[in-house]
């Protein structure tokens, strides 16, 4: 499974503009976000379909994205974990 291309990630650029709303990431290149020095979610294409990898427990879970219902279920669990690494951090700093 390869990383999405500039093409795919053309096609996939609505769900790439809610992430980027997500405060707490910075998108190096097109489609790979980090979370501070972090890698935290890039994107594959493959002939089955479009996929996210997002950093949840330590460890990449990929999630299909490939209809509305897969997106938002991949969008609230983006949304969970990038919370549980901020609250993370106000822990580790307090």
């Amino acid at each position: 499974m390869k990383h999405a291309g500039p093409e795919a990630l053309d096609r996939l650029e609505p769900i790439l503009d809610e992430i980027r709303r997500l405060d707490g990431l910075k998108e190096r290149n097109r489609g790979a976000f980090y979370c501070g020095a972090v890698g935290f979610l890039h994107f594959h294409e493959d002939p089955a379909g479009f996929f996210a990898d997002l950093k949840t427990g330590g460890e990449f879970v990929r999630f299909p994205i490939n209809s509305t219902a897969e997106t938002q279920t991949f969008l609230r669990r983006a949304r969970a974990a990038l919370n549980s690494v901020k609250s993370g951090r106000r822990r580790a700093g307090a």
